[in-house]
C-alpha cells in the first residue's frame, strides 16, 4: 500500500513538469527581448498619396488629359487612333484598340470611364470596352445602368469567367472609377503555370472581385487558357462604342 501511495505522489509531482514541456511543444514562445523581433532596414520608400483625383507620387501617368504619348495601336507599331477631347480619351470606333508603350507585371491600375448615351443599344452593345491586363485578361467595361446581360460579362466581371460580387455601376453618363490590383501569373521554364493571375477589382469604392483567380485568357468563344508570357502592355478595347476615359495611372508592385 505504501508503494502505491508513493508512486501516486511521484506522479503528482511530475504533472507540472509534463504540462510545462507540453506547453513548449504546443507553440508557447520563449521569453524574448522585444528588440529580437524588430528590424529597421530596408526602409520603405516614401510615397506621397494623391490629393483629390491626383495620383500618388510614384505613379506612372498613362493619360493626363493632354496626349497619347504613352500609347500606341494595339496591333502593329502605329500611333493610337483614338481622340483626345476636353481632357478625355475617347474611343474612335473602328480604329482598333490601344496599348501602353510600357510593359507591366504586378501592378495597381487606376482608370475612370464613362459610357456614351445608350440610344437604342442594349446588352453587350451598350458602352462596351475592356481593360486587357497584360493584353489578354479582360476586366469588363460596360454600361450597367438598367442593362441586363450575362452576369460574367457585366461591368466589374472578369470577362466570361467571374461575375462581380455586386453591381456597383452608378448611372449612365457618370464617371465610373476602377482600381485594379493585379498579381501576374508565374510560369515555369517549360511554360507550365506555377501560379495563376489573381486580381482584386474595386469599382466606385466597392470591391467587386476579391482576390479572384484568373483561369486564363478571356475569349468571347471557348474556354480560358494560359500561354506563358512575361511583362506585357495594358490594352484598352475598341468594341464599337465611344466610351470615354480619364485619369489613368499605374504603379508597379
Amino acid at each position: 500500500m505504501k508503494k502505491v501511495v508513493g508512486l501516486f505522489l511521484v506522479c503528482l509531482l511530475c504533472i507540472p513538469v509534463c504540462l510545462q514541456a507540453q506547453g513548449r511543444q504546443g507553440g508557447e514562445q520563449p521569453q524574448w527581448d522585444p528588440e529580437s523581433t524588430e528590424w529597421y532596414y530596408p526602409v520603405p520608400v516614401k510615397v506621397r498619396p494623391g490629393e483629390g483625383t491626383r495620383p500618388p507620387s510614384d505613379a506612372i501617368i498613362l493619360f493626363d488629359g493632354k496626349d497619347l504619348s504613352r500609347w500606341k495601336a494595339a496591333r502593329g507599331d502605329s500611333a493610337a487612333g483614338w481622340k483626345v477631347q476636353n481632357g478625355e480619351l475617347i474611343i474612335v470606333p473602328g480604329k482598333g484598340g490601344i496599348r501602353t508603350r510600357e510593359y507591366f507585371g504586378d501592378c495597381q491600375l487606376h482608370i475612370e470611364f464613362r459610357s456614351p448615351a445608350p440610344g437604342e443599344h442594349k446588352g453587350q452593345n451598350r458602352g462596351n470596352s475592356g481593360i486587357m491586363m497584360q493584353s489578354r485578361y479582360e476586366i469588363q467595361i460596360l454600361d450597367g445602368d438598367d442593362n441586363p446581360t450575362y452576369v460574367n460579362g457585366m461591368a466589374g466581371s472578369i470577362y466570361k469567367q467571374s461575375a462581380p460580387l455586386v453591381n456597383a455601376y452608378t448611372r449612365n453618363g457618370e464617371w465610373q472609377i476602377y482600381d485594379i490590383y493585379w498579381k501576374a501569373p508565374r510560369f515555369a521554364i517549360d511554360g507550365s503555370v506555377e501560379s495563376p493571375a489573381i486580381v482584386t477589382v474595386v469599382l466606385n469604392g466597392i470591391v467587386v472581385q476579391n482576390n479572384s483567380i484568373v483561369k486564363g485568357t478571356t475569349p468571347y468563344t471557348g474556354l480560358p487558357k494560359y500561354i506563358a508570357h512575361g511583362r506585357m502592355p495594358v490594352s484598352l478595347q475598341d468594341h464599337g462604342t465611344e466610351t470615354a476615359f480619364r485619369n489613368i495611372w499605374i504603379r508597379n508592385l
